[in-house]
């Protein structure tokens, strides 16, 4: 499979201390690969540093055939890379309905106009039913599950062709766990490719294709979920 997403040798810097070395990965079209390790291991540090959001890095980095190296996240978005924080960040005084209509974006098309990436209200409210009941709701009313719920949802309106998913499943409760790895099933189902960090191994392998190991910033070979002694 063609990398659709491809890193190499990926260094990245908070102010003097280095906390990435040679990280390198890549992610096929429709694929969903896992990212797992520990807490301060460098799984949310990895994808910041893809989406371009750390202060310092160094390395290749390459989406669709574009070079993202000296890209900043706004116009790595652009390019149709999503990016789901661990911390949520949304509107916390707005609506459900707010939060989505405020993210969207137009669809994206293929050279022969094909269509790519095409999410809807209603799209996204059959992928999570809970956001349609409460589409009037405060963000800041919602429980945590609620709140990763919306920012995929959010996410998932900027129509990416890739998503990345810092830690789906951290502090949510089992039902809404359930319906998080559902819904990544859904996204792959339908070419949609993603990448996400997560502790949690039964989730992991319930989504995934394959799998990263990272450990203080360096990432190991590919790795069986089931097999590998060290998980």
């Amino acid at each position: 499979m063609k990398p659709f997403l491809e890193v190499s040798h990926l260094n990245a810097w908070h102010g003097a201390a280095q906390i990435l070395f040679d990280v390198s990965l890549h992610v096929g079209r429709g694929e969903v690969v896992a990212l797992l390790g520990r807490n301060g291991a460098g799984k949310s540090s990895t994808l910041k540093a893809i989406m371009g959001l750390m202060p310092r890095r160094e390395g290749e980095l390459h989406f669709d055939g574009q070079d993202l190296t000296h890209m900043q996240a706004f116009e790595v978005a652009r390019l149709g890379l999503g990016y789901v924080p661990e911390d949520r960040r949304i509107f916390t005084d707005l609506t459900v309905l707010e939060n989505l209509t405020l993210a969207k974006q137009n669809a994206r098309y293929d050279h022969r106009q094909r269509v790519l990436s095409d999410w809807t209200l209603e799209k996204l409210f059959d992928l999570f039913p809970n956001l349609a009941a409460m589409q009037n709701r405060q963000a800041s009313h919602m429980s945590g599950g609620e709140q990763q719920m919306l920012s995929v949802a959010r996410t998932l309106m900027g129509n990416p062709l890739l998503v990345m998913l810092d830690e789906p499943s951290e502090g949510i409760a089992p039902a809404i766990v359930s319906r998080m790895s559902d819904m990544v099933v859904t996204l792959k189902r339908q070419g949609v490719s993603v990448l996400l960090s997560e502790q949690n191994l039964d989730f992991a392998h319930a989504v995934c294709d394959r799998t990263y190991m990272i450990e203080k910033g360096e990432l190991s070979e590919l790795v069986k979920l089931m097999d590998d002694p060290r998980i």
